[in-house]
């Protein structure tokens, strides 16, 4: 039995991939810990509502929720310097990358897991840290880091200390994992360094058991319904493509959106809505990880409407997209690399369409809802590509191989 520390950069809540990565390690016999951080006190409850009855553990290594008002501060003071200090002088510091990166090296220092395994920003800093004293390091690169911003807003961002950190873990991790294919070739050219092993970001076959078949979002069982989900509501997330096709839809239907919304996404989003969709436009809060599942099954279509032009959207596959397929909808999805590489061995799935064009959308959910037989053959090639082969069972051993491989003597440190 190896210890396997596992470092996330926020509540356990609102990362999936670490979960099943902690659950299929126990599963295998091995000690877990997921390190994350407490800020929000909803989240909190979700996060104690996860752990119940789960064999690995979760430490919050940081926490600034609003009740605890000195470190909050503290935590939120330490941040703001370091982007004054970056943005004034050019000095680099681990909080950029996020909050608290000295409290989660300190912890992983105290844990002296036998593998760390890194999955955010600060992450790659602890991770490089680790490596400096000789430690075992694996890295999931769920997003690709430095290329994951519009180019305006890099300007304000430690990019070349990201590339660096990034280069370093995925030239130094034998246990290095990401989302795609197209991205794992992407890194593997950038730094000159081996393909990453691909863990599509799916789910467990056996979640469809929960699905609890109420409908509780939906409000005329008549029509059909879209679905779309967030973690927030707001630009840069597909919706605009979403509401300038609207006018161009002829059949009626019930269109719903999940995920937080701030005061700020709610004065942007209002004027977008045509008046006529008014009544059949529905915003609905985000659900506790156990419920997300019966909520989007409610539904016939999801939309997976990525943009192509940051290179780390485009070349990944998000969560969204296999929780669509784990519900059986059917899928409109925008032409991204990495979602072009599932429809490519399941074309059935639904469409895939241009990225950010209205007109495609709207052809695309018409194609579906004018033809009864096509829409139901969505949903059916939905259900069986996830129940063959994309789903987390379908990965575990490959996890496992890698887990275990990584427990090999720790190489020297190259630099670079």
């Amino acid at each position: 039995m190896a210890k396997f520390l596992i470092l996330i950069g926020a509540h356990l809540c609102t990362a999936p991939r670490p979960q099943k990565e902690a659950e299929a390690l126990t599963n295998a016999g091995h000690d877990v810990i997921v390190g994350g951080c407490w800020f929000d006190p909803d989240l909190v409850e979700r996060d104690r509502l996860i752990m119940v009855n789960k064999k690995w553990r979760f430490v919050p290594m940081i926490d600034f929720r609003p009740s605890k008002k000195f470190k909050n501060l503290l935590i939120r003071l330490q941040g703001r310097l370091a982007r004054e200090k970056f943005q004034r002088f050019g000095i680099f510091s681990p909080e950029l990358l996020g909050y608290g990166a000295e409290a989660m090296l300190k912890f992983a220092l105290k844990t002296r897991a036998d593998l760390t395994i890194v999955h955010s920003e600060a992450g790659l800093w602890v991770g490089n840290q680790l490596l400096d004293r000789g430690f075992r390091v694996g890295v999931d690169f769920e997003d690709w880091f430095s290329e994951d911003l519009l180019p305006e807003a890099q300007i304000s961002r430690p990019i070349t200390q990201l590339k660096r950190l990034e280069s370093l873990l995925v030239k130094e991790c034998s246990y290095c994992l990401t989302t795609s294919h197209a991205l794992a070739e992407a890194l593997a050219k950038a730094y000159n360094a081996p393909k990453p092993t691909v863990i599509y970001n799916v789910f467990p076959w056996k979640e469809r058991s929960q699905i609890d078949h109420q409908k509780r979002d939906r409000k005329n069982l008549k029509l059909p319904s879209v679905h779309w989900f967030s973690q927030t509501i707001g630009t840069g997330r597909g919706l605009e493509t979403l509401f300038q096709a609207l006018p161009q839809i002829t059949i009626p239907l019930e269109i719903h959106l999940r995920g937080n919304y701030p005061e700020s996404s709610r004065q942007w989003l209002e004027p977008l809505i045509p008046d006529e969709w008014r009544d059949r436009l529905f915003i609905h809060p985000t659900v506790p990880n156990s419920e997300l599942l019966s909520r989007i099954a409610e539904h016939d279509i999801g939309l997976a409407l990525e943009c192509n032009h940051i290179t780390s959207r485009n070349l990944t596959v998000t969560n969204k997209l296999f929780q669509y397929l784990q519900a059986g909808l059917a899928v409109v999805a925008s032409d991204t690399m990495g979602q072009q590489e599932i429809f490519t061995e399941f074309p059935h799935i639904g469409q895939l369409i241009p990225s950010e064009s209205p007109k495609a959308l709207a052809q695309a959910l018409e194609d579906l809802l004018s033809t009864p037989e096509k829409l139901v053959k969505a949903k059916l090639s939905a259900l069986q590509a996830t129940q063959e082969k994309l789903n987390f069972e379908f990965q575990i051993e490959q996890i496992l191989y890698i887990a275990s491989q990584s427990m090999n003597p720790v190489k020297t440190k190259i630099s670079v």
